[in-house]
Parts: C-alpha cells; sequence; structure tokens
C-alpha cells in the first residue's frame, strides 16, 4: 500500500458570536479554522487529520509534503514519523498529519484506532472546559448551568495582570458553587502567547502562590502554570505543591517529553497527539505514565477531528480514569461549530461519550458541509508529481532523483 493522493484545504467555520480565547488574550476569534489533510491510498483507501490553523499561513505545504508522502507506505508509522520529523525542520510542525495514517489502517483492518492501540469500546465521562475568562459571578452562574446539563467537573481559565484577580477568580466560584463540584484551572502559561495584551509570564514564585490558592479552594489540579520547556521549575512546582501539576499538552513529542518524565515535571501528562509527536509518540506516553504512575489525559481544544484523535488516545488507555476535556463555551464554541464538517460531539444527560465503533479514527467527513466551509487549495498524484519535478528540475535530474530514491 502507497500514498497515491494528497489533498489539503482551508477550512473556515463562522462561529455565530465573538470568541475570546485566554491561550490569546485579547484576540477575537470570529471563526473555527484548520487545515484538513486527505490521504488516498493505492487500493482507494481515505485517511484524514486535521491541524489548527489562524488562517491561510499552510499555502505552501503541499509543496513540501508532496515529496516526503507521496508513495510513503501509510502503514509504516515509524517512517511516516521519521519523514513527517524531517518536513518539520524545513517548515510547520507537522505531527498533526500522522492520524490520517493511523485513519487508513483502522479502515484497512475493520477497527477503531484505539483497539490496534491496544485498548476497547467503554463509555467516557467529560469534563467541561471553558475557554475565556469571565467576571467570577457570572462564570459561577455558568458553572451551575454546566452541573444542571449533568458535568461534574468543569476548568476555569486564569490570566490577569495581577495575581490577586486570578486568586479572586477562583475563590468567588469556589464559594458560589460549594464544595461538590470538581474544579481544574488552566494558566495558558505553558506557550505565553502576547500578540495583543500583555499578560506576565509567571515565574516559579507566583505559580508557588497561586497553587496555594488552588490548594485552599479545593482546586483538582492547576495546568500549565510555567513555560512548557522549564522542565526545572515545572519539576520544583510539582515536588511543592498540594495539588496535582498538569502539563505537556503542545511539546515537541517525546523528545521534549521524556525529559519531562526524566525530572518528574507533573502529575498529569495531557499532551495532544495533533500537536504532541502524533498517535505513535502519545502512546510512548501513556505507557510511561503506566509505567510510572502518573496520569494521563489529553488536551483537546482545537476542532471536531481533533477530539476524536485524542479520543482514541482515551479509549486506548484501559487504565485511565481521568474525564477527557470537553471544549465548550457557548454562545460561541458549542459543538455546531467545533466540529463544523462532522457530526456533533454530544456527551448524555450524565456527561458521558458512548464510543464509537467505526473503523479508523471513528469520524466521517459530511462532503456538503466540506463543500460550505472549506477550499481546497492542493492536490497532487504521483503523476503530479512527476510533472512537477521534471519542470522544476528537468528530466535528466528527475530521472536521477527517481532512481537514487528508488
Amino acid at each position: 500500500m502507497k500514498i497515491s493522493r494528497i489533498e489539503l484545504y482551508h477550512v473556515s467555520i463562522p462561529l455565530r458570536e465573538t470568541f475570546w480565547p485566554t491561550w490569546i488574550p485579547g484576540y477575537p476569534q470570529t471563526h473555527n479554522r484548520f487545515t484538513l489533510i486527505r490521504l488516498v491510498t493505492d487500493d482507494g483507501i481515505e485517511g484524514y487529520s486535521a491541524g489548527s490553523a489562524m488562517g491561510r499561513e499552510r499555502e505552501g505545504l503541499g509543496d513540501l509534503l508532496g515529496g516526503y508522502l507521496m508513495g510513503a507506505d501509510p502503514t509504516d508509522i515509524g517512517r511516516v514519523q521519521d519523514l513527517l520529523k524531517q518536513a518539520g525542520i524545513l517548515g510547520w510542525r507537522n505531527f498533526w498529519i500522522e492520524p490520517a495514517c493511523w485513519d487508513i489502517i483502522g479502515k484497512q483492518q475493520g477497527k477503531p484506532v484505539y483497539e490496534l492501540l491496544g485498548g476497547k469500546a467503554r463509555p467516557v465521562e467529560v469534563y467541561c472546559s471553558t475557554g475565556e475568562m469571565h467576571d467570577p459571578d457570572k462564570r459561577a452562574e455558568e458553572i451551575m448551568a454546566i452541573r444542571e446539563m449533568g458535568f461534574r467537573c468543569a476548568k476555569l481559565r486564569v490570566k490577569s495582570v495581577e495575581l490577586k484577580d486570578d486568586i479572586r477568580q477562583i475563590e468567588v466560584v469556589r464559594k458560589k458553587i460549594g464544595k461538590d463540584f470538581t474544579l481544574g484551572v488552566d494558566a495558558n502559561q505553558g506557550w505565553l502567547v502576547t500578540i495583543v495584551d500583555k499578560i506576565p509570564a509567571w515565574d516559579l514564585a507566583r505559580a508557588k502562590k497561586f497553587a496555594d490558592a488552588c490548594h485552599r479552594n479545593g482546586i483538582e489540579w492547576l495546568e500549565e502554570p510555567l513555560d512548557s520547556r522549564d522542565y526545572d521549575g515545572n519539576a520544583a512546582l510539582k515536588k511543592y505543591s498540594k495539588v496535582k501539576i498538569s502539563g505537556a499538552e503542545l511539546n515537541y513529542g517525546w523528545d521534549e517529553i521524556k525529559i519531562m518524565f526524566d525530572k518528574d515535571c507533573f502529575h498529569i501528562y495531557q499532551p495532544d497527539a495533533t500537536f504532541a509527536g502524533g498517535i505513535a509518540q502519545v502512546k510512548k506516553v501513556i505507557d510511561a505514565c503506566r509505567e510510572k504512575k502518573r496520569l494521563y489525559t489529553p488536551h483537546t481544544w482545537t476542532n471536531g477531528i481533533g477530539f476524536y484523535i485524542n479520543w482514541n488516545m482515551v479509549l486506548a488507555d484501559r487504565d485511565n480514569s481521568l474525564p477527557l476535556e470537553y471544549p465548550y463555551e457557548p454562545p460561541s464554541w458549542i459543538p455546531e461549530f467545533r466540529e463544523g464538517i462532522i457530526d456533533p460531539i454530544l456527551p448524555d444527560k450524565n456527561a458521558m461519550l458512548h464510543p464509537f465503533t467505526a473503523p479508523g479514527l471513528g469520524f466521517t467527513i459530511d462532503r456538503g458541509m466540506l463543500r460550505k466551509y472549506g477550499k481546497r487549495f492542493f492536490k497532487l498524484t504521483e503523476t503530479g508529481l512527476k510533472i512537477k519535478v521534471i519542470r522544476e528540475k528537468g528530466l535528466k535530474t528527475a530521472l536521477e532523483l527517481k532512481k537514487r530514491k528508488g
């Protein structure tokens, strides 16, 4: 089996209301944007994946990928990983593409990806992951409404200039909703973005003070309170804190996360398989968590396809006992717009997601919605690649390249 066709799409789904993500403070998000890849094998099997996008920044990605992926065996995940890593040296972080190959393998074998990884179908509890920072009194009312929907756990966001305002956020919410509801909090300091509002980076002293406040207010976990590559700082905080510390959502795969295990940076590891090395490398994290008695639950704030990819990873982890992140910030970030080109992912009245059993990654692209919200900007076949190389390099060089590549 080999990849014989590559297609890339810009997908832009307009939101009904403007979304103000805390990870880019002060930046209004009016669309859910991502790059969709479609790989087709010479047997006609399709594999899909998606990578979050700010806009059309991957416009030239196809020219880069063609020489790497065309003709590659999608079932040889080790080789695919090497190729994407090499392509990343010359361009973007490309591990979000790797799940499309798992999608192909699952469809070829007639199994969901989580079964290929040793998992089994089971219901999974989800927690409500908010994405904005609201006035704490308003946020408390919203959490009470979320509880009425069946959720037993939610994650708050903090992103204030002054530490006292972040502490007030968790104090007010906890006091108003009571003690019988699980709360986590995300500081979004792991990969600080200050292109609009200038929010200060936390140091270890500030992180310790906030961790103490979390403990006083019954917060279950504190997420990404320090830079994601401050390995020593995270390790020191983890050793100090009386609440669980989590991170590693967007780190560059196993090469970085293994350092975190060596230094014991976190209680909870949360790599997103669309960022942190793809499915194969996140499976290494799951195995390391089992070996070192650490916890795992992934970051999922991307889009519906990204959610499915990480849902597969949770189902692959038979020991997993933590709820799965469910991005939800009405009225802007809701399933209709989060998923866009696939069916909405909806938990039941007890905040449980019932398992999918379709082969591959588990979702089906709605071609009508893709036509509505997507625009194909790259298409390449084996013949097309040959013509491109001949035009750019000349016939003689093209034949030499074909001979050397085998």
